[in-house]
């Protein structure tokens, strides 16, 4: 027996990978395998693809008649129904494993867990940009049409667009993270589905609803001012996506703080890595069931 042979655990792996694991670019390998095999994320994909894309289309030909019509400003509408596609995508990702008794193998490789979520977060992050980067194409496409019928040039290049297009690519990756960290958190995907749809979509429309001041006694719209719902559907998970994709110029939506594009991403990222520090605290913590 030589010293190689005597250092070895008994299926013949060494004692240090036996405790820590594959090297973090094998266990990123793996995930994205995991990942793009199945049938699910593509098609998660194509349909946010296509709906966003349809949806624009269809909201700058009804707005084409409008005196004022600017087509840039129908632009990000189709990601408000195309951004249910991202946050399924993040689900599935994060608690799929879960959900079919996988982790037990992953983890028995990755003994320490936390790179396996780390790996996950790259991966869901890379797909939801190639993701995002053709849903805001197919919504560049959408309004061409009803461009055109006017004879109205589109800028891609100038005023407020390109920080526009970038929100928008960052609106669907954000998502995508917030449903792989909620998916991880839970581990059951229905829950996880829940909770995402009601702090991306339910929560920021109901708190906004309620915080709008309205209009005074003469039926006129009152000052702008802050109002607690307002502020906090603006600092729920969606209403600070939603910023990402308005322009700077639109100001903000009533009873809400003026955050901008930039502060609804930051906003947005904060929820994702809180998230995702629960989720592997708790992965760390106790065992997975």
């Amino acid at each position: 027996m030589n010293a190689a042979t005597a250092t070895a655990t008994p299926h013949g792996v060494p004692p240090a990978t036996a405790r820590t694991g594959p090297r973090f670019g094998r266990v990123v390998a793996a995930e994205r395998t995991k990942l793009v095999s199945l049938r699910s994320p593509w098609w998660t994909a194509a349909v946010t693809v296509v709906v966003a894309g349809v949806i624009t289309y269809l909201s700058a030909e009804a707005s084409s008649g409008d005196p004022g019509f600017v087509p840039v400003d129908s632009l990000s509408t189709g990601l408000m129904l195309a951004q249910v596609g991202p946050l399924v995508l993040g689900v599935l990702a994060g608690a799929g494993e879960f959900r079919t008794g996988a982790f037990r193998t992953s983890f028995t490789a990755v003994p320490r867990r936390w790179p396996v979520l780390v790996a996950q977060t790259l991966v869901v992050a890379a797909f939801a940009l190639v993701t995002a980067v053709l849903a805001a194409a197919a919504s560049v496409v959408g309004i061409l049409p009803a461009a055109a019928s006017r004879g109205i040039a589109v800028d891609l290049v100038g005023g407020d667009t390109p920080g526009l297009l970038l929100g928008m690519v960052l609106f669907v990756v954000g998502l995508a993270l917030l449903g792989l960290a909620l998916g991880a958190l839970l581990r059951r995907t229905l829950p996880a589905l829940l909770a995402a749809l009601s702090l991306a979509l339910v929560l920021p429309v109901v708190l906004m609803t309620v915080g709008d001041p309205g209009t005074d006694a003469m039926g006129m719209a009152v000052p702008h001012r802050v109002t607690v719902p307002g502020a906090l559907g603006t600092f729920t998970p969606g209403g600070a996506a939603q910023l990402m994709t308005t322009s700077t110029s639109a100001g903000p939506m009533p009873g809400s703080p003026d955050l901008g594009p930039v502060g609804g991403g930051l906003v947005l990222a904060a929820w994702v890595v809180l998230l995702l520090v629960v989720a592997l605290v708790r992965l760390r913590a106790r065992d997975a069931r």
